[in-house]
């Protein structure tokens, strides 16, 4: 009981800038952390003795799946953490560690529906990503191997993804942070003893890859559910609250599911950049490999946004639930003033190195020289990216889920895949390629204005109502 009022006291009582540092830190170091070693696995296949730019295609080509598998989890811890933040506000136990109980068993369902997917479906949906026919039977049979082992043992980052989002609804980010940090080193030690075949073990290459992906998961799971049962002693963690309750599964979708949507738009964006770019003449398939690389090094940046914004979405909600109007919006200008400073930084890092980093990549010239430029061209829209996903969190923790949808709508669909799809007609080799990285910005610009306008009618209807 002491513990439960300490931590409560801290989410009601801290000064808000130190609390989203406190909460923020912990996240933003391990989402980048786990966006590095994701660069690591890139940078360890590219260098292999043969077919290495083939490997990073295929990682490519695979990343739209294992983007989903991670929303369907995160969106579900997402739920689940503001649900569990809200009641422990309000002082509600039982309906806080029903909202525990009922994430980890979506967090099973989950898991059942991409193992399945991994044994039947993994070649259809790599041959649908090659309707013009640039792509080689190299890479596609790279990317079935990587995908089939990270789908069926998929129940590690899933577990992880809703355990880490319980601890972090607690005010203990900083034990699924190591956690992750544990997973992340395991993976980058055994990528290159897989990878090449290091110490007596086969000379595996992608498949290699992909089981240091799923140990390293799987060791960062067991070490949040240990954490989340020691620790959280503020919940019940009773088998019965496992049970199935419809009430508690609808509240936790019903903030829950626009992010998995969010996050499932960026399946969808680049699954369909994928097949855009893989038709573009001559250079398809090094189109596709510098948009996978350089999808795996914005993470770093982008990342760390979405690491900030899961510190937003329980400070916010929480004092959403105590009616606590000062506190509500001291997070909402915390958060952004951080996820700001974040992006600024990550802009010059990428704009300084973007020459340094495609050199870590055993790339041909013409493919370092795409990379190079989708690097500078894209983080322009970084600003504009972070501070979308910070209002997407505030958006969550008020209940405002439409809202939030919309917002992954206009970044992800509206105004970058179709556009990139326009443009992708008039391109007609390496040289003017870079014309669709500019989709970018202008998608990330249009939706943030959307975004702010949004805000203010959701600040008026949700929190200026609240009593002082």
């Amino acid at each position: 009981m002491n513990e439960e009022k300490t931590t409560n006291s801290k989410m009601a009582m801290e000064p808000v800038g130190k609390l989203m540092m406190t909460i923020g830190f912990p996240i933003v170091f391990s989402m980048m952390l786990q966006a590095a070693y994701n660069i690591v696995d890139s940078a360890y296949l590219s260098n292999m003795r043969e077919a290495g730019e083939e490997a990073l295609t295929a990682l490519g080509l695979a990343f739209p799946v294992q983007l989903l598998m991670i929303a369907m989890a995160v969106g579900t811890g997402v739920g689940a953490n503001a649900l569990l933040s809200k009641a422990m506000g309000q002082g509600d136990i039982k309906k806080a560690s029903r909202a525990a109980g009922n994430a980890i068993l979506m967090g099973g369902i989950i898991f059942l529906i991409f193992l399945i997917f991994g044994i039947f479906g993994v070649p259809a949906y790599v041959d649908s990503q090659n309707a013009g026919g640039s792509i080689s039977q190299t890479v596609l049979s790279m990317t079935i191997d990587y995908l089939r082992i990270c789908c069926c043992v998929s129940f590690g980052i899933v577990f992880f993804s809703i355990y880490e989002k319980l601890l972090q609804a607690m005010g203990r980010s900083l034990y699924s942070t190591i956690a992750q940090i544990t997973g992340a080193v395991i993976n980058i030690v055994l990528d290159p003893v897989f990878i090449y075949g290091w110490f007596g073990f086969p000379e595996m290459g992608v498949k290699g890859a992909a089981y240091a992906t799923v140990i390293g998961q799987i060791v960062s799971a067991v070490m949040v559910f240990v954490f989340h049962a020691r620790l959280d002693k503020e919940i019940d963690k009773s088998i019965r609250y496992l049970k199935p309750e419809g009430r508690t599964i609808r509240e936790i979708y019903a903030i829950g599911l626009p992010a998995i949507i969010s996050q499932a738009l960026l399946t969808v964006m680049t699954y369909g950049l994928n097949i855009i770019l893989g038709r573009l003449p001559q250079v398809g398939e090094n189109a596709v490999t510098v948009y996978g690389l350089y999808c795996k090094i914005q993470q770093m940046i982008i990342f760390a946004a979405v690491g900030v914004r899961d510190a937003i979405t329980p400070i916010v909600s929480f004092n959403f639930g105590m009616r606590n109007k000062k506190r509500i919006k001291e997070g909402i200008r915390f958060g952004m003033i951080f996820t700001a400073v974040l992006m600024v930084i990550g802009l010059v890092v990428i704009e300084a190195a973007a020459n340094v980093l495609t050199r870590f990549f055993s790339l041909s010239d013409v493919t370092s020289t795409m990379c190079v430029d989708c690097m500078r061209i894209v983080s322009l829209a970084f600003v504009f990216a972070g501070l979308c996903i910070a209002f997407q969190g505030v958006f969550q923790a008020i209940e405002c889920g439409i809202e939030s949808l919309l917002v992954s709508l206009g970044r992800q669909v509206v105004f970058i895949l179709t556009v990139a799809w326009f443009i992708g007609r008039f391109v007609t080799g390496a040289e003017n390629v870079s014309m669709i990285w500019w989709t970018f910005l202008i998608g990330e610009g249009i939706t943030l204005i959307c975004a702010f306008l949004m805000y203010l009618s959701a600040e008026k209807k949700k929190i200026n109502v609240i009593g002082g």
